[in-house]
């Protein structure tokens, strides 16, 4: 299953109002990320990523070229660093979000991002109602049982099998 993380802008904070402008981004590798990289950065905004993409693609092709490297292997290093990008393309957009002050809400789990939406929502929903909906509230009871308190079902010493032999010894506390 797909894993999105959630954004929103630091300004507008995480409120009933803001919540049209929260970003999903899935995790994984984007396809056409890795085929039309330069266009998939410039739809998404990731200008830098995009000045830094092109700045490292045209330096390594040059670097080949002048090192007399054959076109076909320059194709090779050029199909590496597409998939490269498809595989990093989610890495890039936090890290815009970041540099532009968006801070990450929450990590969703969900098959497509309907899904992730629906989830995160209903449960940043249930905390702002003051609902907490996860295992960390539920009350589990008393602690366990420990060796150290007396009255709990631990607090006596184990019962020794027949013999008294434990493990590989005949007699505890005897030689080898």
């Amino acid at each position: 299953m797909p894993v999105y993380t959630v954004h929103a802008p630091v300004g507008n904070g995480a409120d009933l109002a803001a919540t049209d402008k929260f970003t999903f981004v899935r995790d994984g590798f984007h396809f056409w990320a890795a085929v039309a990289g330069v266009i998939w950065l410039a739809w998404n905004r990731l200008w830098l990523a995009l000045i830094g993409w092109l700045v490292v693609t045209f330096a390594i092709d040059f670097a080949l070229a002048r090192l007399g490297v054959g076109r076909g292997a320059i194709s090779l290093v050029d199909l590496v660093l597409m998939l490269l990008l498809g595989f990093e393309a989610a890495s890039l957009q936090r890290w815009t979000l970041s540099r532009r002050n968006w801070r990450q809400l929450d990590i969703v789990v969900a098959d497509d991002e309907e899904a992730a939406e629906r989830r995160f929502f209903d449960r940043w929903a249930a905390r702002h109602r003051g609902v907490v909906n996860d295992q960390r509230s539920i009350d589990r009871g008393a602690p366990p049982p420990t060796r150290d308190v007396p009255g709990q079902p631990f607090s006596k010493a184990p019962p020794l099998p027949q013999g008294g032999i434990i493990g590989l010894f005949p007699e505890p506390g005897g030689s080898r």
